[in-house]
């Protein structure tokens, strides 16, 4: 009887009252994605997702809190990786890994003694090894330089070949105008005014056609950022025309094309007049 009333009296009383006795649903926690993820799965902010160690099977709902942009890092440009960024003791659980972790980072101080920290950590380190961030990145870049050696020793050969190649144009191009020279010659016009005017001459051709490289180099690079870029998904820039590059390639051109001008124009300069004539 007495638990009857008992119970009745629970029936009639306000549910909400009771709220607090219910067990709290576990809040839906936030991750961060790559950018190229939410461009393939088509994704944005405020998506539910299911993360899972393994496929096709039911994981933990989270929800998508931003997106992260990709940095222009060379190490990553090949990989294909999509990223997740996620909460600490969420990655533990959902990976199985626990307290194990494969690398981890510290920051130092602007003006801490980084030698004596790495030889302390590395004393007693059991299991692992400490190395500075610079170590490790030329250690990832070694493809990289030898891509960049690889770019110097053409560039090299492209230069011994477009020397060559200009002078011989410069050797066709003055013997062209051996009737001119003899003309000039028999007129007074001195030898060096002769050799001057052809080296001018050959000065400002290479001028103008630095001028017109730079601008095709430009457009091709342009070209080049724009496809790579879309291919890898990277902000990463794969030809850049910088300024050292310009005035190189410029001192480059005008003295291989003074030098050229002067080795044909000197060759003639020196030769009688009548001869240059056919006679």
């Amino acid at each position: 009887m007495l638990s009857g009333i008992l119970l009745a009296s629970l029936l009639l009383q306000d549910p909400t009252s009771f709220r607090s006795l219910a067990p709290a649903e576990p809040e839906t926690r936030t991750v961060a994605i790559d950018e190229v993820l939410a461009a393939q799965a088509r994704l944005k902010i405020g998506d539910t997702l299911s993360l899972s160690a393994q496929p096709g099977v039911s994981g933990e709902n989270v929800i998508v809190g931003a997106i992260v942009r990709r940095a222009a890092d060379p190490s990553e440009v090949a990989r294909g990786d999509l990223r997740v960024w996620m909460h600490l003791d969420q990655l533990q659980r959902i990976s199985g890994y626990g307290d194990r972790v494969d690398r981890f980072a510290v920051q130092t101080t602007p003006d801490a003694d980084v030698a004596s920290l790495l030889e302390r950590v590395n004393r007693v380190a059991f299991g692992f090894r400490a190395y500075r961030s610079r170590d490790i990145a030329v250690e990832t870049s070694r493809t990289f330089q030898v891509v960049s050696r690889f770019h110097r020793a053409i560039g090299i050969i492209t230069i011994v070949a477009s020397s060559v190649f200009l002078l011989c144009i410069m050797v066709l191009k003055v013997e062209e105008r051996r009737r001119e020279i003899a003309a000039l010659r028999l007129m007074g016009i001195s030898r060096s005014t002769v050799v001057r005017s052809i080296i001018t001459e050959a000065a400002v051709v290479a001028v103008l056609g630095s001028a017109l490289g730079i601008l095709l180099g430009w457009a091709v690079s342009l070209f080049v950022n724009w496809h790579y870029q879309a291919v890898y998904h990277t902000p990463l820039r794969f030809s850049i025309v910088t300024g050292p590059v310009v005035a190189v390639a410029v001192a480059l051109s005008l003295a291989l094309g003074i030098g050229a001008g002067a080795l044909a124009s000197l060759r003639l300069a020196r030769t009688p007049p009548l001869e240059l004539f056919g006679r």
